[in-house]
């Protein structure tokens, strides 16, 4: 059983400057829940109980979030705003979270790295903090890697996105064969290769099983650009020892919070899975399109 996670959320969010220049970039809101909370959601929804947060210098309001705010649930309570305050109250009883600093920005295999000593020699997921994954069919992501992982009696899995072939080269791509219903065999990993050398579409999409000798592959990982150390050339490595991994086209949507298009595309995608703001943003898309579709076609509004 996996019951124990860790979500890296030590980057600083220099493409949402100045808005992170104070607050991390994992803080910023959809609609009205911080990013990294919809993670943490999705974790504890997959039956993950015990959680470490990875961060950096400037994220103390991160573990702000997660911890008790008596005075704001003492004013709660004094102004009768009861449904507000058992929201409060839910997100710091909703897993044991505990944090640990990565001291240097030396990669996502580095940030990994940094939970050694909390796994303790089990098996663990990784979610990234600036990346949400919408479920597609009830299950989360990551409830879906788990599932995966119990079927094929262990090994690493890693959760899937096709991509087109001229975004191949932001990502790390598997090479592998289909051996069921959305589930691959890897045979091999390539970080950001170029579109015409990649060994297929199939991006790895920010969620993992990962087995504890991880940690023993991270170390004898090479160094890339600036010293950053990437889990997908630990990965490669281990699976060139011959170990089982294991790859999964997710039924979710992933959504990149990383990037301002991405962030505003998000925040309108849930904004229109809310019940009391479909129907008006609805509304007010179609009435922009269409004053859009006639500004293009050169006529007057």
């Amino acid at each position: 059983m996996i019951t124990k996670a860790v979500i890296p959320a030590a980057g600083f969010g220099t493409r949402f400057l100045p808005a992170t220049k104070a607050s991390p970039k994992e803080m910023l809101p959809i609609i009205d829940t911080p990013v990294i909370q919809y993670v943490v959601e999705e974790a504890v929804a997959s039956g993950i109980t015990d959680i470490l947060m990875v961060i950096g210098k400037g994220k103390r309001a991160v573990e702000e979030h997660f911890d008790r705010s008596f005075e704001l649930e003492a004013e709660l309570e004094a102004k009768g705003r009861l449904e507000e305050l058992a929201a409060i109250r839910a997100i710091s009883e909703l897993a044991n979270i505990h944090f640990v600093w990565q001291k240097r920005m030396l990669g996502l295999g580095d940030a990994i790295r940094c939970a050694r000593y909390h796994i303790d020699g089990e098996p663990f997921a990784v979610l990234l903090g600036d990346t949400l994954m919408q479920s597609q069919n009830g299950v989360p992501a990551t409830r879906q890697l788990i599932d995966m992982y119990e079927r094929y009696g262990g090994g690493c899995v890693v959760a899937l996105e096709e991509v087109p072939q001229e975004r191949v080269s932001r990502y790390g791509i598997i090479s592998g064969e289909l051996i069921g219903d959305r589930t691959y065999r890897i045979r091999d990993l390539v970080e950001k290769p170029v579109p015409d050398e990649a060994p297929s579409r199939l991006a790895i999409a920010s969620r993992y099983i990962l087995t504890p000798d991880i940690f023993s592959y991270i170390d004898a990982a090479p160094a890339g650009k600036n010293g950053e150390i990437q889990i997908t050339d630990a990965l490669r490595l281990r699976t060139a020892d011959g170990s089982a991994m294991y790859g999964c086209r997710v039924a979710a949507m992933r959504h990149d919070i990383g990037n301002t298009f991405g962030f505003i595309t998000t925040n309108i995608r849930y904004a229109l899975a809310h019940d009391d703001l479909a129907a008006p943003l609805g509304d007010f898309i179609l009435a922009e399109a269409e004053s859009i579709r006639r500004a293009r076609a050169g006529h007057p509004k």
